[in-house]
């Protein structure tokens, strides 16, 4: 869980390799290096990641500027049903104070000047529209959990019908 700088800074480590990180260094047998085969990876594989920090409790709200500005943090998500549950609103994300404290999250995400993205999820009453009108730079419509879980109750429906 990322709550605060430090924990960003050890997430972001975990990610590169020595001496910019502590990520093992098997690197000629990982897939992102094609097992070996692209002789490149190791010389461009810091520049091509993605590294995104997930803002889940109210600590974290309270750091969000500075994990923002963690150097090798490229996207802070907000992550609303951990984040209600950690305010003691299980299951209510859209609670009227968690999504105030999303705001203040938010703001502190949107207001930085290092360029980090703002990600997160729509949720019910709280539609990609809505999170891009708020400056989303990226929103999650779904999961892939979720959208597997209504494929399948989808094909259960319809065996049911025949």
């Amino acid at each position: 869980m990322i709550d605060d700088p430090n924990s960003a800074q050890k997430a972001v480590s975990f990610t590169r390799y020595p001496p910019n990180g502590v990520r093992g260094a098997a690197h000629p047998v990982a897939r992102a290096s094609k097992y070996g085969l692209d002789e490149e990876y190791i010389n461009k594989c810091e520049d091509e990641l993605l590294i995104m920090c997930q803002i889940e409790s109210v600590e974290a709200v309270k750091n969000a500027k500075e994990i923002a500005a963690v150097d090798g943090v490229d996207c802070v998500m907000i992550g609303p049903l951990d984040l209600s549950a950690s305010m003691g609103w299980l299951g209510d994300p859209v609670n009227e104070k968690v999504k105030e404290m999303m705001k203040v999250a938010e703001k502190a995400v949107l207001d930085r000047e290092s360029g980090a993205y703002l990600a997160g999820f729509a949720m019910p009453k709280d539609g990609a529209d809505e999170l891009k009108r708020r400056g989303y730079h990226m929103v999650c419509g779904g999961v892939d959990v979720g959208l597997f879980r209504s494929a399948v109750v989808d094909d259960v429906k319809r065996f049911k019908m025949n």
